[in-house]
């Protein structure tokens, strides 16, 4: 007969680390946790002091942020042998409560853990904003890349060398509008962190990269008017490897789904060594967003992931998994930081 592991803090540390170890927008870690003993389940939260009003108005992206972490719940819910069964938006009433994580009966012993090694990979996942060599990225691995995005809800879109370029201009084209938009840049820097800073949020200015000096890869620049904290110019790699992740509507519910597929995908390419680092300025501007539309219907893009093989991504900080109990009773307003 299986026996069934109360959920405790021995049993959820494990879970949290994994969790917390998804990327987010600038790393605001948008995300808050509640132990639910009673059902044997984690509450994951919307962390509102840790959001971006200019950048991200709608949520959208905290959302993406937020379904990453689940699909990192899930994968160390597996490999400690428990079945997670996630419900997206489970309360109306509360609308702060972004999913649930119930573990249910454990693995049996001619159950399989899918993915073998996605686990191992979330430790080695690092965003890397530095140069790619330009290798190709073999097709099977691209294909697995998309089944990924599938099996979480999302589709991939790996776009021709036209389409490519058309992506990156659209990315362009976004970059230039948020550096000429003060507010944006102010609110962009908040989260650059100097080195040795008590911070666990944001981004080191160690995990920054340099520019393209043929200005032809748009990377995301967090420093603005501060040219002492800008790296020397690169040579990036001519023949970029990008893919837009879409789904179909886009609605909240979506926007959670498509979180957790970035992060298979993320995982599914760091397990064949790849490195990664994700394009989410034309994502920012509406009638941008609206213009990197593949020529699909009913087609809603979350996200640009750039993919290749390179130098590593330095690692950013991460507050500690932490878990408030929720105890009996009607629902209480969310409290407590992860």
């Amino acid at each position: 007969m299986r026996t069934r592991t109360r959920l405790d803090a021995a049993t959820v540390e494990p879970l949290l680390a994994a969790a917390v170890a998804a990327p987010s927008i600038h790393n605001t870690q948008p995300w808050r946790f509640r132990l639910d003993p009673d059902n044997q389940a984690l509450e994951v939260h919307s962390a509102p002091q840790r959001t971006l009003p200019l950048t991200d108005p709608m949520h959208r992206a905290q959302y993406l942020s937020v379904g990453a972490a689940v699909f990192n719940l899930r994968l160390a819910a597996v490999h400690q042998g428990r079945r997670p069964e996630v419900r997206l938006l489970p309360d109306p009433r509360r609308p702060g409560l972004l999913a649930t994580v119930r573990l249910t009966d454990p693995l049996g012993a001619d159950d399989q853990p899918s993915d073998p090694g996605l686990y191992e990979a979330i430790a080695r996942r690092h965003t890397s904003r530095m140069p790619f060599t330009g290798r190709t990225v073999p097709e099977p691995i691209v294909a697995e890349m998309a089944s990924a995005a599938r099996a979480a809800g999302a589709h991939l879109y790996t776009p021709d060398i036209a389409g490519t370029r058309r992506l990156l201009g659209l990315t362009a084209v976004a970059e230039a509008r948020n550096l000429a938009h003060p507010d944006r840049t102010a609110e962009t820097r908040t989260w650059i962190t100097a080195p040795g800073a008590d911070t666990p949020y944001g981004i080191p200015v160690t995990a920054l990269g340099p520019p393209d000096a043929a200005a032809r890869m748009p990377m995301r620049d967090f420093v603005g008017e501060l040219p002492a904290l800008r790296l020397p110019a690169l040579w990036f790699e001519r023949h970029v490897q990008i893919a837009l992740l879409w789904t179909s509507h886009d609605r909240r519910e979506d926007w959670l789904r498509a979180g957790q597929a970035l992060q298979y995908v993320l995982l599914t390419a760091t397990a064949h060594g790849l490195r990664t680092s994700l394009l989410h300025q034309a994502m920012e501007w509406p009638d941008l967003r609206a213009a990197a539309l593949p020529r699909q219907k009913r087609c809603h893009p979350h996200i640009l992931i750039r993919f290749g093989y390179g130098p590593a991504g330095g690692p950013t900080p991460r507050a500690p998994g932490r878990c408030a109990g929720r105890p009996a009773g009607p629902p209480a307003p969310a409290a407590g930081t992860s």
